[in-house]
Formats: C-alpha cells, sequence, structure tokens
C-alpha cells in the first residue's frame, strides 16, 4: 500500500516540476482555465463539458510526455545530433496536433454562444 502512495506523491512532484518549470504547459493550463470560465459563463451542455475535459486532459498529458521525452533526450545526448532533434520535434508536433484540434472544439463550442 505504501508504494501505491508513494506513486501519487511522485505524480504529484512532477506536476509540479512541470508547472514551474515548463511555460508551454503553463500556457495550456491558462487555456484550459479560460475554457471552464467561459464554460460556466455560458452555461454549456454536458456533452461540451465533456469535450472541452477531453481535450484539455490531452493537451496537458501530451505536453508532460512531450517534456519527459525531451528532458531525457537531453539528458542521454546534450549534443546537437539528427535523430534526437527528430525525436523531439515529432513529440513536439503531437503537442501541436492537439492544441490546434483544442483550439477547434473551442470555437465550435463557444462561437454559437456568443452570437
Amino acid at each position: 500500500m505504501e508504494k501505491f502512495f508513494l506513486s501519487f506523491k511522485y505524480a504529484f512532484q512532477g506536476l509540479f516540476a512541470l508547472l514551474k518549470s515548463e511555460q508551454n504547459f503553463q500556457i495550456h493550463l491558462i487555456a484550459l482555465i479560460a475554457a471552464v470560465c467561459l464554460g460556466f459563463y455560458f452555461d454549456i451542455s454536458r456533452f461540451e463539458w465533456i469535450a472541452i475535459l477531453l481535450i484539455s486532459a490531452a493537451v496537458l498529458s501530451a505536453e508532460a510526455i512531450n517534456s519527459s521525452i525531451e528532458e531525457l533526450c537531453d539528458h542521454l545526448n546534450p549534443e546537437k545530433h539528427n535523430v534526437i532533434k527528430k525525436v523531439k520535434d515529432t513529440a513536439a508536433g503531437a503537442v501541436l496536433i492537439l492544441a490546434i484540434f483544442a483550439i477547434i472544439i473551442g470555437l465550435v463550442i463557444f462561437i454559437p454562444y456568443m452570437k
């Protein structure tokens, strides 16, 4: 049982490290807070809440994974290397894909309320 609780401790340490050091994670978190505020303001539907929360969780999770990949790559090979660059760029691209779709989902949900 102790290992179970320690895993939560380590996970929260990872989240706090992301919050302190990763600017992109902070930006995505601010976007989530803005979407939640707009959701309450416009009293969006249950389905719309699910869409906002799911895409936000996906973006934040992808950003966390991307940060982990970048950190590990930099640790294992501090010099510039074409393969490491491709790995880091691909991971960042995955975050970008999700972020673009998060914006699209936000627009689809919130534009009708603004008319």
